[in-house]
């Protein structure tokens, strides 16, 4: 039930989200994740009906009436969650589901699991420029249009993840938890200051980077033509010949990406989407809970 390609199939995202979730956390000992907080206000004269858990009875003790405290919940955590949605990320390989399936589903699953906790989250859909905004906020209408606003994308367009970065940052007025999911193929300077300023005004920075098996082994043989997605150029290759060349590209190409996160203690993350959804999730969150993570 949780393979990427099954759960890419069903409409349904609240749903799929909510499956993926169910199966990440069952092992989980703690939330990985700050969960919230009430904070006391103030006492009011006991109603009829007022749950006598709030009633302090000390007070009680001391004045003979009968007064509840009041609380206000505080959130402990903002996540504003930012996903890749230009061209390149409609690429599924053989496996299936595509990148932008993928990592869409992932932002479901993180978005359900944050708000479920009683943490804000929010989301940014970009490409060219920014396509999307919703802030953090909590509870299950914010949600719910959340989720709708993830099953409206598409993946069109060219990939310019600066300017899509630097107005995130600009528009999360709190330090928070700003997770990227991108196959990064976007490598301008800007991208990387980008992050690097986000780290540095405080907020903890995840990257997961997402990628199909084909992109990372070229596993075809003889003439192929190979499209870029975003500007539509083709190329005859004979992948036989190209492809240890191609591979090592490849492995400087992660290898870079690692290197620039850890230079920043942003929290780098490689999924690989022919990994079941629920055992990347795991992972991550096992990491989180027991404090392996930037």
């Amino acid at each position: 039930m949780l393979d990427a390609a099954v759960l890419a199939s069903i409409a349904d995202l609240e749903l799929v989200s909510r499956v993926i979730v169910d199966g990440a956390v069952s092992g989980l000992h703690r939330s990985p994740f700050h969960g919230y907080s009430a904070e006391f206000t103030q006492y009011r004269h006991y109603r009829p009906g007022d749950d006598l858990k709030y009633v302090d009875w000390k007070l009680f003790a001391r004045t003979d009436r009968v007064y509840t405290k009041q609380f206000r919940e505080t959130t402990n955590l903002f996540c504003q969650i930012a996903v890749d949605v230009s061209a390149s990320m409609s690429y599924a390989g053989r496996d299936r589901v595509s990148k932008f399936e993928y990592a869409r589903m992932l932002a479901a699953s993180l978005a359900h699991l944050i708000s479920r906790q009683g943490d804000a989250v929010g989301i940014v859909t970009f490409a060219d420029g920014l396509r999307s905004y919703m802030p953090s906020r909590t509870g299950q209408a914010h949600l719910r249009a959340l989720l709708l606003t993830l099953a409206r994308a598409e993946a069109v367009g060219e990939t310019h993840a600066a300017a899509a970065l630097e107005r995130t940052i600009d528009l999360m007025r709190r330090r928070g938890l700003l997770v990227l999911i991108s196959d990064l193929y976007d490598e301008h300077p800007d991208v990387e200051r980008a992050l690097k300023r986000a780290a540095g005004a405080g907020h903890e920075v995840v990257v997961f980077h997402t990628l199909t098996r084909d992109e990372i082994d070229l596993p075809f043989n003889g003439e192929v033509e190979l499209a870029d997605l975003e500007s539509g150029r083709t190329r005859l290759s004979n992948v036989t010949m190209v492809r240890p060349a191609y591979r090592e590209a490849v492995a400087e190409f992660l290898e870079r990406w690692r290197t620039r996160c850890a230079t920043y203690g942003i929290d780098y993350v490689r999924i690989v989407t022919d990994t079941p959804m629920d055992a990347a999730l795991r992972g991550y969150l096992h990491r989180r809970a027991a404090g392996a993570v930037a």
